[in-house]
C-alpha cells in the first residue's frame, strides 16, 4: 500500500499567495502535500501594460519543477470561464460572460462555444495551466441568482448541456482539462455559497428536468472532472451540502448518473462550509461522500488541519484509508493520462493574440458587421 501522507496529498487542491513560488508551497509540492496549485488575480503579476504573461508563465513552470521530484506531476488550475470570473486579463484576450451564446441560434451558438472553448485553453496551455475550472453547467432559471447570472450558458438546460459539452470540447482540443460545476446545480440559488449555506426545496422530478441534465449529458461525455456546490438539496440529502454527501456524489452523481471522472469539492474556505463545519472534519466529510479532491484556496491554516485532519483520520480508519486511497489511485490515473498527451504548448503570443480578440468581440456584438 501506498505511504498515507502521499496518498492525502493527491487529494489537495490549494491556492497559495504572491506571484512567485515561495519557500513554503514549495517544500510542500516537493514533499508531495499538495496534489494540485490554484491560481487566483492574487498570483498574477502585474506589468506596465497589464498582466504580466511572462510572469504567470514562469510561475507555472516553477510549480511544475517544484513537483519534478515528487511521486506524482503537480496539475496547475485556474477559473477562466470569461465574464466575470476569469483570473488572467488584458493583454490576454478578455473573454465575454457564456450567456451571451444565449442569444445566437443552435448550430451558431455550438460553433462559438467550441471556438471559445479552444481559445481559452490555447492561452491557458501557453501559460502552463493544465485544468480549467470551466464550463458552468448550472442553468439560469433565477435572474436574481447572485453568484451565476451571466456565467450559465442558457437558461435552458439541453441548451446548457449543448453549449458547455462543446466549450470543454474546445478546451480538450486545446489541451486542457474541463471541469463542469456546480453539482447538483447552483442556478436556482437566491444566496451565494461564498457568503451563507443555500437550500433548495425543489422535487427530484424538477431537479431531473432541469439541474441535472447537464450533468448527466457531461458524465456521457466524459467530461474529466465536476465540481461540487455547497448547496443542501431537501430532495435529495436534507441533513447536508451536497459536497459532503454521500447521497449527492455517490449514489446520484457515481451510481445514478455513470459519471467516471474525478469529483471536486468547491473551496472548503467559503462560509457555506466554513461557517458550519471545521476544514478537517469537512475534508473528511468530502472524501466519504465520494469527492477526489478538496480545494481550499485561501486559509494557510485550514490547509494544515485538512492534511493532518486527513492523515489522522486514515491511520485510524482503515475504512476511510481504503476511501483515501481510491480518490489518490483515481488522481493519479488522471496526472498519468494526461501526461502520456504530450501536449505541445503554443508560444505567449497566442495569448490576447487578433484572432482571440476578434471572436470574443464578435460574441459580444453579436456578429454584426462582420464579414
Amino acid at each position: 500500500m501506498t505511504d498515507i501522507r502521499q496518498d492525502v496529498g493527491q487529494l489537495l487542491w490549494f491556492g497559495f499567495p504572491g506571484t512567485e513560488l515561495d519557500p513554503a508551497t514549495r517544500a510542500r509540492i516537493a514533499a508531495g502535500r499538495m496534489g494540485a496549485a490554484i491560481l487566483y488575480r492574487r498570483n498574477v503579476a502585474q506589468g506596465d501594460g497589464g498582466d504580466d504573461l511572462a510572469a504567470v508563465a514562469a510561475l507555472n513552470a516553477s510549480l511544475h519543477q517544484a513537483a519534478a521530484d515528487a511521486a506524482a506531476p503537480l496539475l496547475i488550475a485556474v477559473d477562466q470561464e470569461g465574464g466575470r470570473v476569469q483570473r488572467v486579463r488584458s493583454p490576454g484576450t478578455v473573454w465575454p460572460p457564456m450567456l451571451e451564446l444565449d442569444g445566437f441560434d443552435r448550430a451558431r451558438a455550438a460553433t462559438l462555444a467550441a471556438q471559445l472553448g479552444e481559445g481559452i485553453g490555447r492561452e491557458l496551455c501557453a501559460l502552463g495551466f493544465d485544468v480549467d475550472f470551466a464550463p458552468v453547467l448550472d442553468v439560469q432559471t433565477n435572474a436574481d441568482n447572485p453568484i451565476i447570472g451571466d456565467r450559465a450558458f442558457a437558461t435552458e438546460p439541453e441548451r446548457v448541456a449543448e453549449l458547455a459539452l462543446a466549450f470543454a470540447r474546445g478546451l480538450d482540443t486545446a489541451g486542457v482539462m474541463a471541469c463542469g460545476k456546480h453539482f447538483p446545480g447552483h442556478g436556482d440559488t437566491h444566496t451565494d455559497s461564498h457568503l451563507e449555506l443555500p437550500r433548495l426545496s425543489h422535487s427530484l422530478e424538477r431537479l431531473e428536468n432541469v439541474e441535472l441534465v447537464p450533468f448527466r449529458r457531461a458524465a456521457k461525455a466524459g467530461v474529466p472532472l465536476v465540481m461540487t456546490a455547497h448547496i443542501v438539496f431537501d430532495a435529495i440529502d436534507p441533513d447536508r451540502p451536497a459536497t459532503l454527501s454521500r447521497a449527492v456524489i455517490t449514489d446520484l452523481l457515481r451510481e445514478r448518473l455513470g459519471f467516471a471522472g474525478l469529483v471536486l469539492s468547491d473551496d472548503m474556505d467559503m462560509n457555506a462550509i466554513a461557517d458550519h463545519y471545521g476544514a478537517g472534519d469537512a475534508a473528511v466529510a468530502a472524501i466519504e461522500a465520494g469527492c477526489d479532491g478538496v480545494l481550499a484556496c485561501n486559509d494557510v491554516a485550514s490547509q494544515h488541519d485538512m492534511f493532518e485532519t486527513l492523515v489522522r483520520t486514515a491511520e485510524t480508519n482503515p475504512a476511510f484509508r481504503a476511501r483515501v486511497g481510491e480518490s489518490a489511485a483515481a488522481v493519479r490515473r488522471v496526472k498519468e493520462s494526461y501526461a502520456a498527451r504530450q501536449r505541445t504548448a503554443p508560444g505567449l503570443d497566442v495569448v490576447g493574440c487578433a484572432e482571440h480578440v476578434a471572436l470574443a468581440r464578435r460574441i459580444v456584438e453579436g456578429e454584426r458587421g462582420v464579414g
